[in-house]
């Protein structure tokens, strides 16, 4: 057996394969977020072996950046551990939120605080006085004041 028909047949299966039309690129259209008008989005039912702290924040200004966090804190106020954290983006209306964290983690007997801040163009400009959170039970704190920052 020669090897021109074995090399025809090479030649030729590259210039078919190199012919066929090229993929239909998959256009993927961009998530939009919801505005958060509305507030937290509703993260649906809470899990059995899931607490949630909610409530609502007042204060932030339209397009600020809102973080929310439940702490664990030591003797001198500093935070040691995080247990759970959002982020929300401000309005000029109250945001709902409901931060859901672990009660394994919760720990017993120490200082555990709810803290938050709000963010414009990289610069503090709110912050939210510190909260203390006794037990690792689900609960509402109801509506929480933003403070300028100093």
């Amino acid at each position: 057996m020669s090897l021109r028909p074995l090399v025809a047949l090479c030649l030729f299966g590259l210039l078919v394969s190199c012919s066929s039309k090229a993929p239909t690129p998959v256009v993927v259209a961009p998530t939009v977020q919801q505005p958060a008008a509305k507030g937290a989005e509703t993260p649906g039912p809470l899990p059995a072996f899931q607490r949630e702290i909610s409530g609502q924040l007042v204060g932030a200004p339209a397009g600020a950046m809102v973080e929310l966090a439940l702490l664990v804190i030591d003797d001198r106020s500093r935070p040691q551990q995080l247990l759970a954290n959002i982020t929300l983006t401000g309005t000029n209306q109250p945001l709902n939120f409901r931060l859901r964290f672990n009660p394994d983690s919760f720990p017993v007997g120490a200082r555990v605080e709810l803290r938050g801040r709000a963010s414009q163009s990289g610069q503090l400009i709110l912050h939210l006085p510190s909260r203390r959170i006794d037990q690792g039970v689900t609960q509402t704190v109801g509506a929480l004041q933003f403070l300028p920052a100093q």
